[in-house]
């Protein structure tokens, strides 16, 4: 019965063998310093193949660089023998949810994710240290190499204690922020669809390194854009008072979108208030416009000055089609237009013409736009028409790349959730997030952030839910960075970053489900909490040549003393590559507790003394994949019989063991 491998994938074996299929000549085997056949890549061999001529020697490119890129790199590819272990306790709604909270550190965490979601992401927003000089960068080793970095990933435990101040006065102050953000950027564009958005908030100091990175994983071809994000102004600046900040966006391929013509487009803010509003109104006016235009008005009075809303105030008459603005511009766009005759409805004589000419191409063209009630006449021929435009006929649009979103709104909002208190310095805007997860995303598909920090990615997604009746799945992974000591965070109570985020959600939840909610959401407000830690299994089950004869009594039981048998479905649900959010049935058959994973997505029994009876029971269900313990049969005689039963009784059943 095969065994599984219970670590992370080894990402530059995956990495050969798709290089093999291009290049087979190119790869080879290895024997690595244990012994073990790996295969191994003949970069001199690729590098003439790639080229028409003789290449004696390393060429100059075109490339970006640094010191411990090679490192990260290596880094990145390492697989880890490490598992996400389930806490229920701190979890909202467990068995319910869809969404994940992930704590420990985000490299591990892409890794172990690799399987489950690969290829599965529409859209991450990441919200990096921004690298000033004293933000927290993530203290990868690059000092050892990928197998010893293996080793040690064993024994070490994510707890928080992986963050050092990255300090202008270090030599490699660039190059630690580089590659801490390399690695990870490799690893979650794996895990984004082929449609799929990445979206990364930086200010200046990086933001030209950033950009150089994400072309070199993503490629130059699929930037999307710089969006610039105006938040603050700071009149005790010394030079100029610098208060925007910057996000670059890349979708993984742009050839998808443009094979599929996939345009982006967002929903005017707003527009369906003011339907509902028009709605009631006609209900009391009737057909009294002036009235009806009056209500809107002083619906319009109510929006603050940074409002997204305020574009809609421009659409102050009203007729049967709704509100309606009239002052649209007709002109030829750059001048030289066509200056075809128009005439006036009225008086029959020729209308006065736009300066630079019409803006539709021929008379029928124009002839059509009136017939559809979208030209305005004035009183007489004197005056050049114009355009008509209905609020409910035109209410998408493509956003802008220039964003205003001022930050003492979002500290306001921030504050309003924690009954005013500032536990978090700088959070970002769950509106502005929300307001890219449903342009960048659809209802139904995933979204992640692996610096989660203040939770403002998962408050975003809940909005964007409860407002357009999506059911988003949101993934947040959050270091249990440790709150100053002094900091308003650890005064209210939260001793890492990771407590306050899993609060924020909380509280954000209810907020959201206290207000108006689109009746076709699931009102998911919830989140299963995994937790980070070293493997559930012992040494010797990843390195058992290393086992003497004084130990072999010892690790007859190849699982760790104080793990549970739901951490260890939750590592074989890891390792196999099964969605993490998925219902669970713990149920009792024949003595012996069984998880049922989406009724029979995948079958688990971890207890000991498992009978050939209990195995054709289980095969009965049918289920597409089957664990056991490789030492809880009754006997050896079951063990091996196991495959047999399940060819037997369920042929496409896959089983393994632990």
């Amino acid at each position: 019965m095969e065994k599984l491998k219970m670590h992370s994938p080894d990402l530059s074996q995956e990495n050969i063998a798709k290089m093999r299929e291009l290049f087979p000549g190119c790869v080879t085997e290895a024997v690595d310093e244990k012994g073990n056949v790996r295969l191994a890549f003949d970069f001199d061999q690729l590098r003439q193949e790639l080229s028409d001529q003789i290449v004696e020697g390393p060429q100059e490119r075109y490339r970006l660089d640094w010191p411990g890129k090679r490192e990260s790199l290596a880094l990145g590819n390492a697989p880890i023998a490490k598992t996400l272990r389930p806490v229920s306790e701190e979890s909202n709604n467990f068995d319910g949810t869809r969404n994940l909270f992930v704590e420990g550190d985000n490299l591990d965490a892409l890794k172990l994710l690799q399987i489950a979601y690969l290829g599965s992401v529409k859209f991450i927003y990441i919200d990096p240290p921004y690298n000033t000089g004293g933000d927290f960068v993530y203290n990868d080793d690059f000092s050892v190499d990928t197998s010893v970095f293996f080793e040690k990933s064993m024994q070490s435990d994510s707890s928080g204690n992986r963050l050092v101040a990255n300090l202008e006065s270090n030599g490699r102050f660039h190059s630690d922020w580089l590659s801490m953000i390399y690695p990870r950027l490799r690893l979650a564009r794996n895990l984004l669809r082929d449609d799929g958005f990445i979206a990364v908030s930086i200010d200046d100091i990086e933001c030209h390194s950033l950009k150089n990175v994400m072309d070199e994983v993503f490629g130059e071809s699929n930037f999307v854009a710089a969006l610039v994000w105006d938040r603050n102004r700071k009149n005790d600046a010394k030079y100029f008072s610098v208060g925007h900040e910057y996000m670059l966006v890349y979708v993984k391929s742009l050839q998808e979108l443009k094979d599929h013509d996939i345009k982006l487009r967002a929903p005017k803010e707003g527009v369906e208030e003011v339907r509902d509003l028009f709605n009631k109104l006609k209900k009391e006016h009737g057909d009294d416009w002036s009235a009806i235009s009056s209500g809107l008005k002083e619906f319009y009075k109510s929006f603050e000055e940074d409002d997204p809303r305020i574009p809609l105030a421009r659409f102050t008459k009203v007729d049967g089609k709704g509100p309606y603005r009239d002052d649209g511009n007709i002109n030829w766009p750059g001048g030289g237009g066509p200056t075809y005759e128009v005439l006036h409805p009225k008086t029959g004589k020729p209308c006065k013409l736009p300066k630079s000419g019409w803006r539709y191409p021929t008379k029928k063209r124009f002839d059509e736009e009136v017939e559809k009630g979208r030209i305005v006449f004035g009183p007489d021929e004197t005056t050049v028409p114009r355009v008509r435009t209905n609020l409910f006929e035109n209410n998408d649009q493509v956003l802008t790349s220039v964003r205003y979103s001022y930050a003492q709104t979002a500290t306001l909002e921030f504050e309003d959730i924690f009954d005013g208190s500032r536990v978090f310095e700088n959070p970002k805007n769950y509106k502005d997030i929300s307001l890219l997860v449903n342009y960048l995303s659809g209802p139904d598909d995933i979204v992640m952030d692996f610096f989660a920090g203040s939770g403002s990615t998962a408050h975003g997604v809940m909005h964007a839910n409860a407002m357009q009746g999506g059911n988003r799945q949101c993934i947040s992974v959050q270091i249990a960075e440790e709150t100053s000591a002094d900091s308003l965070a650890r005064e209210a109570g939260y001793s890492t970053i990771a407590e306050l985020c899993k609060d924020r959600i909380r509280r954000a939840g209810t907020k959201v489900l206290g207000g108006d909610c689109h009746p076709d959401w699931n009102k998911d407000v919830g989140f299963r909490v995994l937790k980070i830690d070293t493997s559930n299994m012992e040494d010797v089950y990843y390195r058992p040549d290393e086992l003497d004869q004084k130990g072999l009594l010892d690790t007859v039981d190849n699982i760790k003393k104080d793990r549970t048998p739901e951490d260890l479905l939750f590592q074989v649900l890891v390792d196999w590559g099964v969605d993490l959010t998925l219902p669970i049935r713990r149920e009792t058959v024949q003595g012996k507790t069984v998880f049922f994973v989406d009724e029979n997505a995948l079958v688990a029994c971890f207890e000991t003394g498992v009978t050939e009876e209990l195995v054709k029971e289980l095969a009965k269900a049918e289920p597409l994949r089957v664990v056991f313990r490789d030492n809880g049969f009754v006997s050896d005689a079951v063990k091996i019989n196991v495959e047999q039963i399940f060819r037997q009784l369920s042929p496409t059943t896959d089983v393994k063991s632990i």
